[in-house]
């Protein structure tokens, strides 16, 4: 086994749904394999204003034939976790992958068009680092980012590979939350509140659109920053969101007019700018189908 970079962007021309799986040609077929039963981690390109970035990683558990194109191929995919902020290819003369850069320096335009490549446990170890750390001087910022539901206590409980920490529950709930949060700019999607407690603390909480417990992701696409009081309705089925990102609400559940006030004037759900952290049709679909009392 080793590890892989697997490349995706937003609007792909394949079948991907990085949380689950990831769809690629013939052509990249023995790398995948290699990696089966190991960690993979996702980079957008800068194809149509990609980010140039790591953004998640996940582990590969099985690879099927697609039935509809024989000479593509499904990779499926478990325990997905996005980074809370996305992990650049270089940092200044420093590439993660050592394989995208010449000797000379530049960038190799041949390996960063191979789709699928291996990456050396000591590299992918570094751009989990990277994803998932708060430390300033690691980020190249001035001050620390807002730590949010205890992601560095978590962080730091571990004493072990960072790798291993993918499987913590703890761990992958800090990680969702913070990413949320930042997808969101700490700021309700419903109601478009942006409070802060005393100590300068975002009040708002990340909601999984399909629970964890009945298989959905830690992926920002499954999450919604909510405030306690909407965390906790959206949670009963009070309240969703239909097709369209119009607030639903169970009005046989929720007396009167109560619930108005807490929502935006025109109803909708505020989302983030970029098309990767907005919540999924699927996710939402469900939330209404399963969970939703109205």
């Amino acid at each position: 086994m080793t590890k892989a970079v697997f490349t995706h962007r937003a609007g792909s021309i394949y079948d991907d749904k990085p949380e689950q799986w990831y769809h690629f040609p013939a052509t990249y077929l023995r790398a995948a394999e290699r990696a089966v039963g190991d960690w993979i981690v996702y980079y957008e390109p800068r194809r149509e204003g990609g980010r140039q970035s790591y953004f998640g990683a996940a582990r590969l558990s099985r690879i099927e034939q697609d039935p509809a194109r024989p000479d593509h191929y499904y990779a499926h995919l478990e325990q997905y976790l996005g980074f809370p902020r996305p992990v650049p290819f270089r940092l200044g003369d420093l590439y993660f992958e050592t394989m995208l850069q010449k000797p000379d320096g530049s960038a190799s335009k041949g390996a960063f068009g191979r789709s699928v490549r291996s990456i050396p446990d000591d590299e992918f170890d570094a751009i989990l680092r990277m994803g998932l750390t708060t430390d300033p001087a690691t980020l190249g910022l001035d001050q620390a980012p807002e730590t949010v539901d205890g992601f560095e206590e978590a962080a730091l409980a571990f004493d072990r590979p960072i790798v291993q920490q993918l499987t913590s529950r703890p761990f992958r709930e800090a990680a969702f939350a913070r990413q949320v949060k930042i997808a969101y700019g700490n700021r309700c999607a419903i109601s478009g509140l942006a409070l802060r407690n005393g100590g300068g603390r975002p009040e708002v909480q990340a909601a999984h659109i399909r629970p964890v417990e009945r298989n959905g992701p830690d992926t920002v696409r499954n999450g919604l920053a909510l405030s306690g009081t909407l965390h906790w309705m959206f949670d009963r089925g009070l309240i969703s969101v239909d097709e369209d990102h119009s607030v639903l609400i169970a009005r046989d559940k929720v007396p009167g007019d109560t619930l108005d006030r807490l929502i935006l004037p025109e109803r909708r759900l505020i989302q983030p700018a970029g098309a990767w952290a907005q919540p999924h049709p699927d996710y939402l679909e469900y939330h209404r189908r399963e969970i939703f009392c109205g």
